[in-house]
């Protein structure tokens, strides 16, 4: 499908976000496993409502008769489009992708690096994470969805792999994570209190927990640091 200005425009299904805890087929779902599903599909409603609110104001705009009018509806129309497409590619795999799958579409590290193209961060996905299996390319992409909450001003996300495991690092001006997805980080909430806000926090603390590992965090001026490391060290 084209977008009106004549570029390709993906179009995804949104996928229902897949927890480790929900593999088997033949378990139920107990309350907890709902909550954090629910949490999850609102925040991912919450991210793509501005691009698609975009789409519609662009939509409406066409109406008009004054051609520079209709020009720049036509170009915010394609432009929220194209950002769309790259938002949901990213969340689809971050969220969605189930272990053993197969992908299709674009590489984790071309997914990552076009979500935070537009925006105040600068990713860099290291050569030694593009490597790894992708269910540990699905939790390096939650963690820096992590990153990018500790700056609110932009800066820089770096994440890498070594002999300890996963490392992230945040870099920039008032980097800061609050108190309540730090304590989601370390499961030291309980479901119940869970916001959309928090909930990806402890849906990569689920992430790490499932691939043997736990979350480590320090904080200094101007970085953050977070790493998942083997549960065994």
């Amino acid at each position: 499908m084209n977008s009106p200005t004549g570029s390709p425009v993906s179009v995804l299904a949104i996928e229902q976000p897949t927890l480790p805890l929900l593999r088997s087929s033949t378990r139920k779902t107990n309350p907890a496993e709902t909550r954090i599903l629910d949490l999850l599909t609102s925040r991912l409603c919450h991210e793509m409502s501005g691009p698609i609110a975009a789409i519609n104001n662009g939509i409406e705009l066409l109406a008009e008769e004054d051609p520079d009018f209709q020009r720049d509806a036509l170009a915010l129309v394609g432009d929220s489009a194209h950002r769309a497409s790259l938002q949901l590619q990213f969340y689809r795999f971050a969220y969605g992708y189930s272990h053993g799958a197969a992908t299709v579409g674009a590489a984790p590290q071309d997914l990552a690096n076009l979500f935070f193209a537009a925006t105040r961060i600068a990713c860099n996905y290291g050569e030694t994470v593009r490597v790894l299996p992708l269910a540990s390319q699905k939790l390096a992409c939650n963690l820096l969805l992590v990153g990018a909450e500790a700056l609110p001003r932009g800066g820089d996300l770096t994440i890498t792999h070594g002999p300890h495991g996963l490392d992230l690092q945040a870099v920039g001006d008032g980097v800061f994570l609050s108190s309540e997805i730090d304590a989601a980080l370390l499961h030291e909430i309980p479901v119940a209190a869970l916001t959309s806000r928090t909930v990806q926090a402890y849906f990569t603390a689920i992430l790490a927990e499932a691939l043997g590992c736990r979350l480590i965090r320090n904080t200094e001026t101007r970085r953050l640091r977070l790493s998942a490391v083997s549960s065994t060290r």
